[in-house]
């Protein structure tokens, strides 16, 4: 966003976010020798080795259901979600941010998968790895803005872009997060390594709600900021508390703490941002029956 940072107000809530991605674009894909940062004159910088960064269906957006239209959008479905995910797992300390990653080819085990909301009819989409944002302060983090509140995220890797936010309480912790979170003091230090030997139930990073979303067209948040994203806003939330997101302020990217690692809002432009919303009423029954996604339009005309 240019101009600098938007500003956060003192009441704003911290959360966690969660989203799935394409799997062949991971968080470091960038230049050989190249390097990005998030500072303001650093993302200022992107353009130059990434022109894609410069493009009009760049994310994050500021999201807010008066600017939102309201459809009877297919639901999530999730296939393996709820079952204990066996380890091992890996994280990392890649200097922007810290991913655990799931699947793992040479290890022959059953890997969750998704498919529904707009993803193309029987495509399915294998769950790669997680990654979190986060910031210095307890008023920002997010990429993504829902409603005029920046939040914590915290970010699963898949083949589509799906948000889910994690209300920030400052007594309350996450107990699903317990898999985690003593071992980020394993990964302080840039391009270290640590193995998870935890099982994961990945349906409790999620909010127990993700039947309403919000879902428009946009990018990759890191360069090379390919245009190439449905992303997927969940509008629920669940707890983490201060005392756990302070685990994550004491990682270094090699030259200082590593925090703010999210990308300023950029232009929202011309397009247009659905919601569903299942339980209300949105349009006559044959409507309804009447109703193809895939004949959506995502920008303004």
């Amino acid at each position: 966003m240019k101009g600098g940072r938007q500003q956060v107000t003192k009441n704003m809530r911290l959360t966690l976010i969660v989203f799935l991605v394409m799997n062949s674009f991971l968080l470091d894909h960038a230049k050989p020798g190249s390097y990005f940062d998030y500072s303001q004159p650093g993302q200022d910088r992107w353009v130059r080795n990434y022109p894609l960064c410069a493009g009009g269906l760049q994310s994050p957006i500021p999201i807010a259901a008066s600017r939102s239209v309201a459809l009877p959008l297919p639901a999530l479905e999730m296939i393996g979600y709820h079952d204990y995910l066996q380890p091992p797992f890996t994280l990392r300390n890649n200097g922007h941010t810290v991913v655990l990653k799931i699947k793992d080819e040479s290890i022959r085990k059953r890997t969750p998968y998704i498919f529904g909301v707009l993803l193309k009819e029987n495509d399915k989409f294998e769950l790669e790895s997680l990654h979190f944002h986060w910031g210095l302060k307890n008023g920002r983090g997010s990429e993504h803005v829902l409603h005029g509140t920046r939040r914590v995220n915290i970010s699963f890797f898949l083949n589509f872009l799906t948000t889910a936010k994690l209300k920030f309480l400052e007594e309350e912790e996450n107990r699903h997060l317990s898999f985690l979170i003593p071992h980020l003091k394993e990964v302080q230090n840039v391009n270290s390594e640590s193995r998870l030997n935890n099982s994961i139930e990945l349906s409790t990073l999620l909010p127990v709600d993700v039947d309403t979303y919000y879902t428009y067209k946009g990018s990759l948040t890191t360069p090379p900021c390919n245009e190439v994203v449905t992303w997927t806003v969940f509008a629920a939330t669940v707890p983490v508390s201060f005392k756990q997101m302070n685990k994550f302020r004491l990682l270094s990217d090699g030259k200082g703490i590593l925090a703010d690692n999210f990308r300023y809002l950029q232009n929202v432009q011309n397009r247009k941002i659905y919601v569903r919303r299942p339980n209300a009423t949105l349009m006559g029954k044959n409507e309804i029956i009447d109703f193809d996604p895939s004949n959506l339009k995502w920008h303004w005309t």
